[in-house]
């Protein structure tokens, strides 16, 4: 990273968003821990730096805490936590607030040609502290009725702090401070996916030389476009396995398996373990056991077919950049990464050097590339899929009758919601298996049979969402459906929680 804006991270659950909104600006961005800010800088010559938020207080004795020296000299946009740290670092003062702020709140605009140019007055709030007098050389530009110092900026140094959350779509043209600090910075705005393929063709070339690369296919969104990507520098060269862990969705296994194979022409081998995995999930009902289960017979499968490739010495993975920062964060030790193709810990027991060409890109820029690689829209928009499966989706023991009744249930609402032309304004849309048993009318005869829950979600990263109630007709429709057709099913239910407090998945 020569160009572009650093963002260094103090702990906020917005620091993605800060790194999309500058990217969507077409300015490269990257984020690191605070506490590794030193390090990255020895290598790295960013234009600015965005300081994140953070759960701390700046005056408690231990808080998180860069040295000033580091970004002196270039232009600095401070976010709550970090506009009261520049604050508190540049002779300002910071206290507890007489009231705390969160949620939206109503700014007084003081001036309105600098950072705050074309921003709304309506922001979003996450606050207990506040700056009360800025540092010398600074314009308070904006306050609330409980924060004196709501934004404050210094012209000369490029340097400004704003209390409020800029990045989440709650504030109102919130987007606007990033695009005013980029261009009072005269900042280049180039970053383009345009040149990604290229670069990244000669980029796995020159890693892997002569040797084959190996790719486990979950059939999801990451891991393909990553295959056709190396399969476009290396050829044949890419071995991909495609494991059927029995719980896919109806179908899936075939479909994909000629969609890699026909359309995208990759060198691919599926293995059907599907009876594998069901003996193994036999009798277990709790999730985090149902998903240990299915990651290790996952990852034995995969180096029992692996080992039957000879020269072998790169493994590739869909890793994110998303992914990447949930493992270095600073809110604790490395995330356990979400869904078992990523092969956490494989590398080290194979042998093999990793090679991951998604590893700086966000989802949506992800299926974008994928576009532009000839993927079959349909395919890229597809709605995100656990690792371990219906498994998850099924709330207690894992049998084949009741993947049936999943699978045909869900094959429904998938149909129902692409029919209604809903399914791509969703983040996600599925069902999930109930272990509840309900009595039911059928014709004359009474039912004693499972439930069906309809979980439907919008979201822009799955970091929060909210249920999504479509019209009376389209329910009426998927419900009468289900229970029709789907034998062992009386009853459908609709899930309304949104996340937080409960998560997108049941399990």
């Amino acid at each position: 990273m020569d160009r572009g804006i650093l963002i260094v991270d103090f702990g906020s659950q917005y620091t993605q968003l800060i790194a999309r909104r500058v990217r969507e600006l077409r300015v490269y961005s990257e984020i690191v821990p605070y506490f590794e800010t030193k390090e990255v800088l020895e290598k790295k010559t960013p234009d600015a730096f965005i300081l994140s938020g953070g759960p701390r207080s700046v005056y408690e004795p231990d808080a998180p805490v860069i040295d000033i020296e580091l970004i002196k000299g270039k232009p600095v946009l401070g976010i709550c936590y970090g506009h009261q740290l520049l604050a508190k670092l540049l002779g300002g003062k910071v206290t507890k607030a007489k009231a705390r702020e969160y949620g939206f709140s109503q700014l007084k605009i003081l001036r309105d040609d600098g950072i705050l140019k074309g921003v709304g007055n309506r922001v979003w709030m996450s606050h207990g502290d506040v700056v009360n007098s800025p540092p010398e050389g600074f314009i308070v530009s904006a306050k609330t009725e409980n924060t004196p110092v709501a934004v404050m900026e210094n012209w000369q140094k490029n340097i400004y702090g704003v209390q409020f959350h800029p990045e989440v779509y709650h504030t109102e043209n919130g987007k606007q401070v990033f695009r005013n600090f980029i261009e009072m910075s005269e900042i280049p705005r180039n970053w383009e996916l345009g040149n990604f393929i290229e670069r990244k063709i000669k980029e796995i070339r020159d890693i892997v030389g002569n040797s084959k690369v190996i790719c486990a296919l979950s059939g999801g969104v990451d891991s393909t476009v990553t295959a056709v990507l190396i399969s476009k520098a290396i050829g044949n060269r890419l071995h991909c396995i495609f494991v059927n862990n029995g719980v896919l969705r109806k179908s899936e296994f075939e479909e994909n398996l000629k969609i890699f194979k026909e359309k995208l022409h990759l060198n691919v081998k599926g293995v059907d373990a599907s009876k594998r995995f069901l003996q193994a999930l036999r009798g277990v009902t709790d999730p985090e056991r149902k998903r240990k289960i299915i990651g290790k017979l996952f990852i034995d499968i995969f180096e029992e077919e692996a080992a039957k490739v000879e020269g072998v010495g790169f493994l590739a993975q869909g890793t994110t950049y998303p992914d990447i920062i949930e493992s270095a964060g600073v809110k604790g030790p490395a995330a356990v990464i979400k869904s078992h193709h990523n092969v956490g810990g494989l590398p080290e027991k194979m042998k093999l050097k990793l090679v991951e060409p998604l590893r700086e890109l966000f989802k949506d820029e992800v299926r974008e590339i994928g576009k532009k690689l000839g993927l079959d829209p349909h395919f890229i928009k597809k709605h995100p899929f656990p690792g371990p499966g219906l498994a998850v989706r099924i709330v207690g023991e894992v049998t084949e009758e009741r993947l049936r009744k999943l699978r045909e249930a869900d094959a429904i609402l998938e149909e129902e919601l692409k029919k209604e032309g809903i399914y791509e304004e969703l983040w996600q849309g599925f069902a999930v298996l109930v272990p509840v048993r309900t009595v039911g009318v059928m014709g004359d005869e009474r039912t004693y049979d499972e439930v069906i829950a309809l979980r439907l979600v919008q979201s822009v990263d799955g970091m929060t969402a909210d249920w999504y109630l479509p019209s009376r007709e389209f329910l009426t429709r998927v419900a009468n459906r289900i229970v029709n057709e789907v034998r062992g099913i009386n009853r459908v239910v609709l899930d309304i929680s949104s996340k937080p407090p409960a998560t997108i998945e049941w399990e």
